[in-house]
């Protein structure tokens, strides 16, 4: 999975949930075997959304990683959303806590697990919201940073769509990807069973999480998925995850110094010479749009002119295909265009 030039890859492997004292200890044997250094995670409480669900087994759970960590030295993790959880957890030696998706979403309850969290020294995982909003992803970050916790890590689990797809949840790489513009010092690490929500897309979309740049992966696994009391078709086993493991392929954030990055540094000046270029066309463009605008404005016309805009995007769409362009890539660029020479245009004619 990694070799001396790339970088150590962040592993929290586990069950969906905590079961049984049994199911644990021999999921963590399995995965220790392999995986010394990973992080144990198992859910002690599950957020549900209908009351009869399996809602996890609670504190009596919370002895069962204290064993994990005797037994095979590995740090544990468990999922926290009040500040109970939190005391609860620090009693037991957790090691490591994350907030889940559901949590996030609650400002409130952020704030209370943050203040519970005030001087201890704990790693704190922040899985996005449920849904796609950066502001409260930032903010649950910013909430547990103002309380003094250093140690902090994003995880990109994916979005609710009520929209028909592959994914459990979509991935909006977008939104992962904004995040890291904004807070580039902040680790992020992928939950690709949860994106997924079926094991056979797991090793896509940790592929890609870690062409991204992502720091670890946070992934289910199970001694007996079939079996499991929740989120069984996501769940690996621990011999389904050593073979995911080692066919990733861990990418390099840069070339190490003693190597010559003269290539890349050339390739990087023909795309700023050609974002350049882009630019003056765009500028033009917008240009040529407000002379219509003029035009229109003179000749009492509709600033929209709907068959002409269709005819355009169809064109244009067209061409960008035969140029082996992205299709759906070109229309949204030019509906943005359209929207920006709509505007410039709405300026000239008030």
């Amino acid at each position: 999975m990694s070799n001396s030039h790339t970088p150590p890859l962040k592993l929290i492997v586990g069950p969906c949930s905590a079961e049984t004292e049994e199911q644990v200890i021999t999921t963590a044997q399995a995965i220790a075997s392999k995986y010394p250094h990973a992080i144990f995670r198992a859910g002690i409480w599950k957020p549900r959304t209908r009351p009869n669900a399996f809602e996890g087994i609670g504190e009596e759970g919370l002895p069962w990683l204290k064993k994990v960590k005797e037994l095979t030295g590995m740090r544990t993790a468990t999922e926290v959303a009040n500040a109970r959880h939190v005391e609860a957890c620090l009693e037991q030696g957790v090691d490591v806590l994350w907030i889940g998706a559901r949590t996030t979403v609650n400002p409130f309850s952020v704030q209370e697990i943050a203040v519970a969290l005030k001087g201890v020294n704990i790693p704190v995982l922040v899985k996005n919201p449920v849904n796609a909003e950066l502001s409260l992803w930032l903010g649950a970050i910013e909430r547990l940073d103002l309380q003094g916790i250093k140690d902090i890590h994003a995880v990109h689990r994916g979005f609710h769509t009520s929209e028909k797809q592959a994914f459990r949840n979509d991935p909006k790489w977008d939104l992962a990807i904004e995040l890291r513009l904004r807070a580039p010092q902040l680790p992020m690490i992928c939950d690709p069973s949860h994106i997924c929500g079926n094991k056979e897309l797991i090793p896509y979309v940790a592929q890609k999480a870690l062409d991204l740049g992502m720091n670890g992966l946070m992934i289910e696994s199970h001694i007996n998925p079939e079996m499991a009391w929740s989120d069984a078709f996501q769940q690996l086993t621990p011999l389904a995850l050593e073979e995911l493991l080692d066919n990733l392929k861990v990418r390099r954030p840069e070339l190490p110094a003693p190597e010559n990055g003269k290539e890349l540094s050339a390739l990087r000046s023909s795309i700023n010479k050609a974002d350049e270029e882009l630019l003056q066309v765009l500028f033009r463009r917008m240009q040529y749009a407000m002379e219509i605008g003029e035009y229109k404005k003179k000749h009492n016309l509709t600033i929209l002119q709907v068959n002409r805009w269709e005819e355009v995007l169809r064109d244009r769409v067209g061409i960008a295909q035969a140029m082996g362009l992205n299709r759906t890539f070109v229309k949204e660029m030019y509906n943005l265009i359209h929207e920006e020479s709509i505007r410039k245009q709405s300026e000239v004619m008030n």
